[in-house]
């Protein structure tokens, strides 16, 4: 079998992708704010009013002015006249005066004249028309002033953002109640090989069941795309080359699972070439798993070609296809979430090359251990018992037993 003629380094690879991408404006869609989350922001939001419209307490307690407070303790309790309650919900009908106070409750608005609140706990009430200031409380204390959290025009949300459960709260308490975002990517999948079956079929002779389709279409999903599978193609090139045409036709990406290695039945690169230009841009990744794949682009949209193994093709499509995701739809940034542990058992590896290793995450009292999972590339449970991935950097040998390491979640 023919050598690849070069291997890069995956995130070269990755950079050398997206360059040949062409910033497009991602189309986008208004839908209702509580079913955003997870989904990109289109435009900019920013506030109509101000968050919180009006003062409010933080605190049960009592209203009044922080100079009738000053010097005040439990040895030498000041005091103050009660003069009314604040009603939830409801704009206090008095003003308060030097001296006077009135009972406010968490989220109360702030009569008139006060400027803090004292909690309740530094307080004591004499008689129904008085109180002990136990502790002096200083100007703004214990209270959300108008605009501490949002002023009226400021951006909240920028364009780019994955929305969150908080940023879904602060539109709700805006009232903004539709938000515009980016219309998810299509994804077409496209299964290859004379040895694959659709998942329901009872495999005879050398024949697998279809399983890169539907692991790939859920991290397309979990990663803000829409998978479009277009069917299992047996290994031939007018077919492949149709079915891939199509696919460019109706979707943002293609992705092509098998028939990436350099075997002389291997014809993903050859149909890819062909669909568009400039066609193959890198084939063959200095990585394990993942050696053949192929990243191209094809009249201005992303095409990547992914091993048939499994393992190798999610592990590939968390370093390629994610991110090119989060790039068709506008992301600005996407924090990977990832946890530090110690490795319990050596690791050896190839210099030169990037290893990917699946462990699993043990937690005890001093922290987390991560127990490397040996595996081969087409034995999926292997990756799903897997916890997340540690990365041995390609100018290593390896990695000792007791060494932190990052344990990348996917």
């Amino acid at each position: 079998m023919p050598e690849f003629l070069e291997l890069i380094p995956p995130a070269s690879a990755l950079e050398k992708l997206l360059r040949h991408l062409p910033y497009r404006q991602p189309r986008m869609e208004v839908i209702m704010t509580e079913k955003a989350l997870g989904r990109v922001t289109a435009l900019p939001v920013v506030s109509p009013e101000p968050l919180p419209a009006f003062s409010r307490s933080t605190v049960d307690g009592y209203a009044l002015r922080a100079a009738d407070t000053y010097g005040a303790s439990e040895g030498f309790p000041g005091y103050c006249k009660l003069v009314g309650e604040v009603p939830m919900g409801g704009v206090p009908n008095f003003r308060l005066s030097a001296g006077e106070c009135a009972l406010i409750h968490t989220g109360g608005m702030l009569p008139e004249g006060a400027d803090c609140v004292l909690m309740v706990e530094n307080s004591q009430q004499v008689n129904v028309e008085e109180i002990e200031i136990l502790k002096a409380v200083a100007r703004g204390e214990n209270v959300l002033a108008v605009g501490e959290d949002v002023k009226t025009g400021e951006e909240v949300i920028p364009a780019g953002k994955i929305l969150g459960p908080a940023d879904l709260g602060g539109l709700m308490a805006l009232g903004i109640t539709q938000v515009f975002v980016s219309n998810p990517p299509r994804v077409g999948i496209i299964s290859s090989g004379d040895e694959v079956i659709p998942p329901d079929g009872k495999p005879v002779g050398g024949q697998v069941r279809n399983i890169n389709t539907y692991s790939l279409g859920a991290l397309i999903e979990k990663y803000g795309g829409v998978s479009v599978s277009y069917g299992i193609l047996p290994d031939q090139e007018n077919l492949l080359l149709a079915a891939v045409k199509n696919a460019l036709a109706e979707c943002d990406m293609v992705v092509i699972t098998a028939g990436s290695s350099a075997s002389v039945r291997d014809l993903t690169s050859k149909v890819i070439d062909q669909a568009g230009k400039p066609g193959v841009l890198v084939h063959g990744m200095n990585v394990k798993p993942g050696k053949p794949t192929i990243l191209a682009v094809c009249d201005g949209k992303p095409v990547i070609g992914l091993p048939g193994n499994p393992v190798s093709a999610l592990v590939i499509a968390w370093l390629t296809v994610a991110p090119v995701l989060d790039r068709l739809n506008g992301v600005n940034y996407r924090i990977a979430p990832k946890i530090q542990a110690r490795l319990t058992t050596n690791l050896a590896s190839q210099a030169g090359r990037e290893d990917w290793v699946p462990v699993l995450v043990h937690q005890n009292e001093d922290g987390f251990n991560a127990e490397p999972i040996f595996f081969k590339s087409n034995l999926i449970f292997m990756l799903a018992k897997a916890d997340g991935l540690v990365k041995i950097e390609a100018d290593a040998n390896g990695i000792e037993a007791g060494t932190i390491v990052d344990i990348h979640l996917f």
